[in-house]
């Protein structure tokens, strides 16, 4: 059994209190992204708190696990950030507590998010789903709240135009009003003229009162046509006309029907139980277009022929008959008919066979869309877990807290995965792919990525210091550092200047040696570069005295012989030979040639500048035996 211990409550109440916060602030985020998709539906129609409180909540509900998993991310990598910039991290480890033990609590409630996840997708979300998109659909229908506006043409009210030159917004009374009533058609336009004016709505809100003063009423009397020259009409002058408008201003819910075939509203069961049956159904409908096309087109056919040609056939089978020999035998007017009937009877067949085609390809994608869904469910839910893996070690590695960097790295996280997924997505959906590879590919992608980072964390791996970059682009382009000794403040070794002269004698003589060589510093051969074994040893040995001799004269308590050891060159071993140990690697770079060409030239051009090297190791050498000597150190 697992003891929970005050390390894992540590670790508990940090991350709990960051994944609050990011839990909300991502929510708030998607549900604004999401509202934004509809403001244009919510804005105007005068929509009460309770129902605006069902829209924030229902969509509240669909966005949960679409939330969690870049909250998971984004705590993770604060929470682990945090305990390594304050070392608290550092001294985990230096009481030999591994960083997977440390995780260990925070997977396992993770896992638990995972489980939270898939029950909102699989139980509370599709409920949610249905009540979201029939409330959207009912605002959709709603009509927009009353609120005509000043000098423009008001048409939100259906067959009518609406223009008012002013109004007053204390009293509610307009003034010169044109009202053009289209529900006789646009020809038949019954146009109404008022000084003045007021609207209300009905108590049930079903209709609109109209109360205008002062005006003219025009209205034909018949029905106007376009070759009509003159149509009879009637004038009306009041001066105080009611009217009532049709204008239902209420919000009325839709029958959320039309939800029982999305896969949005079902769960695992639902829509496993629908993809069988699908299934089922597509058989069924395939078999009987197989059975339809083999007893029609491909069927035997029969031709009608003249009494002549009847003869000649009666005793052959059709199959064995030169049907060009009967079609040159026909008259022009018997090879029309032949090939006005087959035009029209390919085109039949065409016709058949598209529509058969729309039937199994419409089906076919259902079925995708359906099986798409329910891997989906699978892959959310799971992710929380795959950002767990890389925002935790991410964070230990990065040991940066707070909103900034960690920020930063999860949006990027986050979209390259919403990017992945959706492509997935997409391809599985129009059949591209297959459809389990197409949901699963972001989980491959994460999964391999999280695995790394743990590793690459446990280990404490500097793969995110940025000096280690460099420091390889340096050696890779060649650029190398100087060397900065200076004096040390306590000496411990005092320095034999006799044995030192003596180790210069050699590790000249030594340099003279390997200089008269054949081949060491000449242009390498390609294929004896690439493919034969082995290392310069000779220079190994070379700069691995250099450096001793640099290492022990580090120590001496002379000004002058300390400066001088600053004018020996910083000189990678291998530089000008192979760029690898492994020789199965330095074969591959050989294959592929324009990789080994680039480093063919990089090892030439490492040759040329160790030929520098040595000379100024040798002048080196020189002026630090006369510094020795002029000093009178070796005595």
């Amino acid at each position: 059994m697992i003891r929970i211990r005050k390390l894992d409550l540590f670790i508990l109440r940090n991350f709990l209190t960051l994944f609050a916060g990011t839990f909300f602030i991502c929510l708030f985020i998607f549900m604004m992204q999401f509202l934004w998709r509809y403001v244009d539906e919510l804005v105007g129609k005068g929509l009460s708190v309770d129902v605006m409180a069902q829209f924030f909540f229902y969509s509240a509900m669909t966005l949960i696990p679409a939330s969690l998993p870049l909250a998971v991310l984004l705590a993770s990598l604060i929470s682990f950030g945090n305990l390594g910039e304050q070392f608290e991290l550092l001294a985990m480890k230096a009481a030999g507590v591994p960083l997977i033990r440390i995780m260990r609590p925070l997977w396992i409630f993770v896992a638990c998010i995972c489980g939270v996840s898939f029950y909102f997708q699989n139980v509370a979300g599709p409920d949610a789903e249905v009540k979201l998109w029939t409330l959207i659909i009912s605002l959709k229908q709603k009509s927009p709240e009353l609120d005509i506006p000043e000098g423009v043409f008001y048409t939100e009210i259906s067959d009518y135009n609406i223009y008012v030159k002013s109004k007053d917004r204390k009293t509610g009374l307009m003034r010169d009003m044109m009202i053009y009533n289209f529900s006789d058609g646009f020809e038949n336009a019954h146009i109404i003229l008022a000084d003045s004016g007021r609207m209300e709505v009905t108590a049930d809100k079903s209709h609109l009162l109209l109360h205008l003063y002062n005006g003219e009423l025009f209205e034909n009397l018949k029905q106007q046509s376009a070759r009509d020259k003159t149509v009879p009409y009637r004038r009306e002058s009041f001066k105080e006309k009611h009217t009532i408008i049709s204008f239902n201003s209420d919000l009325k819910m839709v029958d959320g029907g039309f939800m029982e075939k999305n896969e949005r509203s079902k769960n695992v069961v639902e829509l496993q139980n629908d993809i069988d049956s699908m299934r089922v159904l597509q058989d069924s409908v395939g078999r009987t277009f197989y059975q339809q096309a083999m007893q029609g087109v491909y069927r035997k056919s029969t031709l009608r022929l003249s009494k002549t040609d009847s003869v000649l056939m009666a005793k052959e089978s059709l199959s064995k008959y030169d049907v060009d020999s009967v079609y040159r035998a026909m008259s022009l007017l018997e090879r029309q008919k032949v090939l006005n009937r087959a035009v029209s009877s390919v085109a039949n067949q065409n016709s058949d066979f598209q529509f058969k085609r729309s039937t199994i390809g419409d089906s076919e994608k259902s079925v995708r869309r359906f099986n798409a869904a329910w891997h989906k469910k699978y892959t959310l839910a799971l992710s929380c877990l795959f950002f767990f893996f890389i925002g935790a070690p991410l964070g230990a590695i990065i040991r940066k807290g707070g909103l900034g960097m960690p920020v930063v790295i999860s949006v990027l996280f986050f979209i390259v995965y919403y990017i992945i997924d959706t492509s997935g997505y997409k391809m599985a959906r129009d059949g591209h792919w297959i459809v389990w590879s197409g949901i699963w590919m972001s989980s491959a992608i994460l999964a391999p990525i999280g695995i790394f980072l743990s590793y690459k964390a446990n280990n404490d791996s500097v793969m995110f210091n940025v000096d280690t970059y460099l420091d390889w682009l340096k050696l890779l382009v060649g650029i190398r550092s100087k060397r900065h000794l200076a004096m040390k403040e306590v000496v411990i070794v005092d320095i034999d200047y006799q044995e030192t002269l003596d180790r210069l004698h050699a590790h000249t003589k030594m340099i003279e040696e390997y200089r008269e060589a054949p081949h060491n510093l000449k242009l390498p051969n390609y294929f004896r570069l690439w493919f034969s074994p082995g290392q310069d040893s000779k220079m190994e040995d070379i700069l691995t005295e250099l450096e001793d001799i640099i290492v022990y004269l580090s120590n001496s308590r002379h000004s002058l012989v300390v400066k001088q050891l600053n004018a020996y060159p910083v000189i990678p071993i291998h530089a000008h030979t192979r760029p690898f140990a492994t020789q199965w690697l330095n074969t591959l770079i050989g294959v592929f040639v324009p990789l080994g060409i680039f480093f063919y030239v990089r090892v030439w051009l490492f040759r040329i500048r160790l030929c520098k090297d040595i000379q100024l190791i040798t002048k080196a050498h020189e002026q630090l035996e006369q510094i020795i000597v002029d000093h009178n150190l070796n005595k």
